[in-house]
C-alpha cells in the first residue's frame, strides 16, 4: 500500500505536467513535486509515521483551511502549478484514508 501511494504521488503530477504542460514538462512537474514538502508536518506527529493514521484533518497542513488556500491560489497563475500539486498530494492522501475505512 505505502508503495502504490508513493507511486501515486510521483505519477500523477508526470501525467498532469505531460497532459497539461508538455512545453515545460520538467519544470511543471519539479513544481508539482515541490508540494511534497507539505508531509514535513508529519514531523510534528508522535509516531512521524502511522500506516493506520489519516494524513486529512491531522496533520496541520492536512486540514480543511489549509486545502481551501491550496484552492484559491488555484487562480494565482504563479502559484498554479504549486497548489495543483497540494491538491494533488491531498488527493492521493484522502484516497488512502477511504481505503482505511473500508
Amino acid at each position: 500500500m505505502a508503495t502504490i501511494h508513493i507511486i501515486l504521488h510521483l505519477a500523477i503530477p508526470a501525467a498532469v505536467a505531460r497532459l497539461a504542460y508538455a512545453d515545460r514538462l520538467v519544470k511543471a512537474w519539479l513544481l508539482m513535486m515541490s508540494a511534497m514538502l507539505i508531509d514535513l508536518d508529519h514531523l510534528l506527529a508522535n509516531p512521524i509515521y502511522d500506516p493506520h493514521r489519516c494524513s486529512i484533518g491531522f496533520h496541520p497542513l492536512h486540514t480543511i483551511p489549509a486545502i481551501l488556500v491550496y484552492s484559491v491560489c488555484l487562480f494565482v497563475p504563479r502559484l498554479r502549478l504549486i497548489a495543483i500539486g497540494l491538491l494533488i498530494h491531498i488527493g492521493v492522501d484522502t484516497s488512502d484514508c477511504l481505503l482505511m475505512a473500508l
